[in-house]
C-alpha cells in the first residue's frame, strides 16, 4: 500500500540509513531527530516496510496513541498494549507499547520479534536491571540476531553522557568502555538549525530579558552540572520581588501570544509562580500531580482553555501542544540537551503562528545551536569550541575559551574524538578511536601517554604513580619543597650560552623554582620538548623546539605545571617533578 504522507527528504534519509546499516550489522543504531521532525511518521514508514514481528517501545502513553495513529493511518492495523490505554494487544505484527507494561507482562513476549523501535531512547540506561534492556534481553533469547534502534532528539544523560559509542560521520563519543552504553552506533544526525532555517520548525526568538534575573553561579554544581533543591530553594526564597518581576514581564510579553510554558526550578518554586499568575488561566503540573489530573490540565492547556502551563522537569519530552508561542526557562541547566528539549516544546509549526519567544531568566548562557559537548560545562565562561587533533586532523567539540578574534585560547578536552579506518586490506574490524591526547600523563615504566585519571598504564598495564601520592609524599619530606605553580618565566640567564633556557616557577604566595635547559645538548632538548613542546598551544599543535631563542619568541603558548616538586641539594633546590593536567584532591593555584 502507498504511505498516505510524503516522507520529507529527511526523513527518507533516516529510514534509508536504517535499512542500510541493518542489512550490514546487528548492531544496536540510534537516529537523532529533534523535536518536531516526525519521529513518529518514520517509526510508521520503517513499520510499514517490515516484514516481520516489531514492537515500538516508549515511556508514556501519548506517545504509544501518537505512533500508532500514524502507523494505522497507512490504512494498516497495528495492536497497542498499554495499561494507560487499557489495551493489551500482541498479536498484530506491529505492536506499540509502553515499557511499563510489557516489563510487568514479560511472559506475553516470548514471540520471536526481528526488531525493537524505542522512541526517546535516551531514556535507556546500560543497565541489565533496567525494564528495556530486560524485554531486549528477553526478545534476543528469542531471537539472536534481533535489532534495537532508538530515536531521541537528545542523546545525551547527565548520569551517562553519550547514550551511543560510534558516529557515522567518524567519530567516537565520550570515553570508556563501549558497554557502558546501550546503543553502539548513531547512523543518522539532524541538527535544531537544519530544521529551523529550512522552514521544519518555528524560528525562535530569542528575547533579553529586561528585569532582574536569578545568578545561580554561586551555587554548587554536582559531577553532572545540576544544582541541589535545597540549595536552588533557599536562593530563590531570598528573590521573591525577582520572581514577581519576572512573572509580570511574562505576562506583558504574552499579552496577544496563545501559550506559554514557564519551566520553573523547584516545586516550591512553581508554586510561587503559579500565585502570580491569572489563576483561571493557569495550570500546574509537577512529578506529584495525580495522573487523571495531569491529563485533564494538559488537555485543556492544549485546547487553550488555559494559558499558562507551571511545571517541574515533567513536560520536557513527548508533549506536544504546537500553539505553545511562549518559553519562559526559570531553571538552571547546563545540559545543552534539556536546554534544546525545553525550548523545542515552542518550536512546533501551527497555523498562524510567526515564532516562539524564549526567556531565559536563569543566566544559563546556552546557545540554541550549540552542539552538546558532552561533557559537565567546566565553568559560566566556558562555551563549544572546535579543536582540529594534531595526529588525525579531526575537529573536534571541547569546552573552552575564545578571545575577542574567536581564537581558541583554552580548552577542556582530553582525548580526540576521531576514529580511524582500518587498514587497507583488513576485513571485518572496526575503526578505532585516535589515540592523540591533549591532556595525559605518561607512564614512567613504558613511556606511553595515558588519560590524566588512568591509575594502570593501558599499554604495559602497570600501575602509574597517583598525583595526589606524589604530592603528599613530598609534602611530608623536610628537604622537599612543593609549590602551586601560578604561572612561569623564562631567559636566557646573562653571561651564559644562547642555548640555555632557564625557566623559572612562581608559587602563588611568592615562592619560586628554577631550572635550566641547555638546547646545545640533544638529550636536555629531547626533555623540555617532551614536557613542553609536547604541550604547545594547548596540545593542539606540538612543536620540537632547536633553539633557546626560538623557545622565548612563542613562551605565551607553552603550557606551565600545576605543581612543582623540588627537592634540596647542597646549596640549592632541584626540580625534580613537574604536574600538569592536575585533576585530584589539592587545590590548584588561584583557585577559591
Amino acid at each position: 500500500m502507498n504511505a498516505p504522507f510524503k516522507l520529507r527528504p529527511y526523513q527518507q534519509e533516516a529510514v534509508d540509513a536504517t535499512l542500510r546499516h541493518f542489512r550490514q550489522s546487528d548492531e544496536s543504531a540510534v537516529i537523532v531527530l529533534p523535536t518536531g521532525a516526525g519521529k513518529s511518521l518514520v517509526i510508521a514508514e520503517l513499520a510499514r516496510l517490515a516484514k516481520r514481528k516489531i514492537l515500538v517501545l516508549t515511556h508514556v502513553k501519548e506517545l504509544v496513541e501518537q505512533n500508532h495513529a500514524k502507523y494505522q493511518s497507512y490504512g494498516l492495523e497495528g495492536g497497542i498494549f498499554s495499561a494507560g490505554l487499557k489495551r493489551k494487544e500482541n498479536r498484530h505484527q506491529v505492536t506499540f507499547a509502553s515499557v511499563q507494561s510489557v516489563s510487568a507482562n514479560l511472559d506475553q513476549f516470548r514471540a520471536e520479534y526481528s526488531l525493537v523501535i524505542i522512541d526517546e531512547c535516551h531514556r535507556v540506561s546500560g543497565e541489565e536491571t533496567s525494564q528495556y534492556q530486560r524485554i531486549i534481553e528477553l526478545l534476543r533469547q528469542q531471537n539472536d540476531a534481533l535489532k534495537v534502534l532508538g530515536l531521541t532528539a537528545t542523546p545525551y544523560r547527565l548520569a551517562m553522557g553519550w547514550i551511543y559509542r560510534y558516529h557515522y560521520r567518524g567519530f567516537v563519543r565520550g570515553s570508556g568502555d563501549e558497554r557502558d552504553k546501550p546503543f553502539q552506533h548513531c547512523i543518522y544526525e539532524l541538527p535544531l538549525s537544519y530544521m529551523i532555517n529550512r522552514g521544519y520548525l518555528t524560528k525562535p526568538e530569542l528575547v533579553n530579558a529586561a528585569v532582574a534575573q536569578y545568578d545561580f553561579s554561586a551555587l554548587a554544581q554536582d559531577r553532572f552540572g545540576e544544582y541541589a533543591e535545597k540549595d536552588v530553594n533557599q536562593l530563590l526564597s531570598k528573590h521573591k520581588r525577582v520572581t514577581r518581576a519576572i512573572i509580570e514581564q511574562v505576562m506583558e510579553l504574552a499579552a496577544e501570544r496563545q501559550g506559554v510554558m514557564i519551566f520553573a526550578a523547584t516545586v516550591e518554586h512553581a508554586r510561587e509562580i503559579t500565585g502570580y499568575l491569572p489563576e483561571r488561566q493557569t495550570a500546574l503540573v509537577t512529578g506529584a500531580t495525580d495522573r487523571k489530573d495531569r491529563d485533564r490540565l494538559i488537555q485543556h492547556f492544549k485546547q487553550r482553555q488555559l494559558k499558562y502551563l507551571v511545571n517541574v522537569s515533567v513536560l520536557t519530552t513527548g508533549f506536544d501542544a504546537p500553539h505553545v508561542d511562549v518559553i519562559a526557562i526559570l531553571r538552571p541547566t547546563q545540559s545543552v540537551s534539556l536546554y534544546q528539549q525545553i525550548v523545542g516544546r515552542g518550536l512546533r509549526l501551527d497555523d498562524g503562528k510567526q515564532n516562539c519567544l524564549v526567556i531565559d531568566y536563569a543566566g544559563n548562557h546556552v546557545n540554541l545551536h550549540h552542539p552538546e559537548v558532552g561533557e559537565p560545562k567546566p565553568n559560566p565562561d566556558s562555551e563549544p569550541v572546535q579543536v582540529f587533533c594534531p595526529g588525525c586532523g579531526f575537529a573536534n567539540i571541547f569546552w573552552g575559551k575564545t578571545d575577542s578574534d574567536g581564537r581558541v585560547v583554552e580548552h577542556y578536552g582530553r582525548r580526540c574524538q576521531g576514529l580511524l579506518e582500518p587498514a587497507d586490506g583488513v576485513q571485518n574490524e572496526r575503526p578505532q578511536q585516535c589515540d592523540y591526547r591533549f591532556r595525559f600523563k605518561e607512564c614512567p615504566h613504558c613511556g606511553v601517554e595515558n588519560d590524566i585519571a588512568a591509575r594502570n598504564c593501558h599499554r604495559c598495564q602497570k600501575a602509574i604513580i597517583d598525583p595526589d601520592d606524589q604530592l603528599r609524599d613530598a609534602l611530608k619530606l623536610k628537604d622537599a619543597m612543593v609549590i602551586r605553580c601560578a604561572g612561569m618565566t623564562l631567559s636566557t640567564p646573562t653571561g651564559k650560552n644562547d642555548s640555555t633556557l632557564r625557566i623559572t616557577y612562581h608559587g602563588e604566595d611568592g615562592e619560586e623554582l628554577s631550572e635550566s635547559f641547555d638546547f646545545g645538548k640533544p638529550a636536555q632538548r629531547t626533555v623540555f620538548n617532551k614536557l613542553f613542546g609536547r604541550r604547545f598551544a594547548n596540545s593542539q599543535a606540538p612543536k620540537a623546539f632547536s633553539r633557546a631563542d626560538e623557545v622565548l619568541e612563542m613562551q605565551a603558548l607553552l603550557a606551565a605545571p600545576d605543581f612543582v616538586i623540588a627537592r634540596k641539594q647542597k646549596h640549592y633546590w632541584q626540580v625534580q617533578e613537574r604536574i600538569f593536567d592536575y585533576q585530584g584532591h589539592y587545590r590548584k593555584a588561584n583557585e577559591a
